[in-house]
């Protein structure tokens, strides 16, 4: 058995080495993702592992049949970059990996979160220029504060728990309403949930019922000193209706692990170079947002587990085998 893993990071490759050493089987990795230039490159391979922000082409999928290929594996929880129509019409069969480490994503949105209620940003910026005083950014406690959670899942009820466990008020929306979280949240609808909440986090799937979820008519409800979270996907948020929002003073502020557009200039070094965005532009200008280039997944455990869990997968589906993990 041969596997190919692509867009292999170094810091992944520890894992890769141990994981086929364990199973005696062999792992080769390169640094490319999979387009159609390369598909040609994966003849003599029994399966794949992709980790991509962009859109795997439609011609692509005939090509991977052609190879011998049965399955395409991300290791990552979001799949929005493969059509799954495609997939299942070349008898594709796609999995992923919901659960990596949910609280990866959910202790980066505490972080956030206790950033910008702190004001930490707006501290920063004034200490930049000599300027110590604090006149003005006093901060809230959160055991004091309501945190509303958008979409409450693995990661969106871990983070849930997460904030239960400080004392805040934690009051939830989701489509499924799950017995287990209901010690630690208050079920609402969407419109109360942002209209009650101090701080919104943002914990849903990508899908076209979640793009655009918190746009012009969602920001207007939210309290002029509340915050925005999101530690999804970029397109749930509709940036230029948030950076209006922030103009406005219509929200206090906003951490972003996620942008629009960040295939562009997410993990790439753009030092003294003109940035691709004019939204990251913008953002980049207020001291009241936060910027991470979606690292909520970047973590020793986190990281492990997305190369265990997806090679385990392929060699399931190889074998025969239903994985639990198939989203096609």
């Amino acid at each position: 058995m041969k596997i190919l893993m692509m867009s292999v990071r170094d810091d992944e490759k520890a894992a890769i080495e141990g994981w086929a050493k364990r199973n005696n089987i062999q792992i080769d990795t390169v640094d490319w993702e999979l387009h159609p230039d390369h598909v040609s490159e994966l003849v003599g391979y029994d399966g794949i592992v992709i980790q991509q922000r962009s859109k795997v082409e439609a011609e692509v999928y005939p090509a991977l049949k052609a190879a011998g290929i049965k399955q395409i594996t991300t290791r990552t929880a979001g799949f929005d970059v493969i059509d799954l129509d495609a997939a299942r019409k070349n008898n594709l069969i796609v999995t992923n990996v919901p659960a990596y480490s949910p609280r990866s994503v959910a202790e980066l949105a505490l972080a956030h979160t206790m950033r910008l209620i702190r004001k930490l940003e707006i501290f920063d910026a004034r200490a930049a220029k000599q300027d110590f005083r604090w006149a003005g950014l006093q901060a809230a406690e959160i055991h004091s504060l309501t945190v509303g959670i958008i979409g409450a899942g693995r990661i969106g009820g871990t983070t849930a728990k997460i904030f239960n466990a400080l004392g805040a008020k934690v009051i939830a929306h989701d489509l499924v309403e799950r017995e287990e979280l209901k010690p630690f949240v208050t079920y609402m609808k969407k419109e109360e949930v942002l209209q009650n909440a101090d701080v919104i986090c943002l914990h849903v799937d990508l899908n076209p019922s979640t793009f655009n979820l918190i746009g012009k008519d969602e920001l207007a409800l939210m309290k002029p000193t509340a915050y925005l979270v999101n530690e999804c996907r970029g397109p749930v948020v509709d940036t230029d209706a948030l950076i209006e929002a922030l103009e406005q003073k219509e929200i206090a502020g906003a951490a972003l692990d996620t942008l629009t557009g960040e295939e562009n200039f997410f993990n790439f070094n753009l030092e003294n170079k003109e940035l691709p965005s004019q939204q990251l532009i913008k953002l980049r200008k207020m001291d009241n947002v936060i910027l991470t280039p979606h690292v909520g997944f970047f973590t020793n455990i986190a990281v492990q587990n997305m190369v265990d869990i997806s090679l385990d997968d392929v060699v399931m589906i190889l074998d025969g085998k239903k994985s639990e993990h198939q989203v096609s």
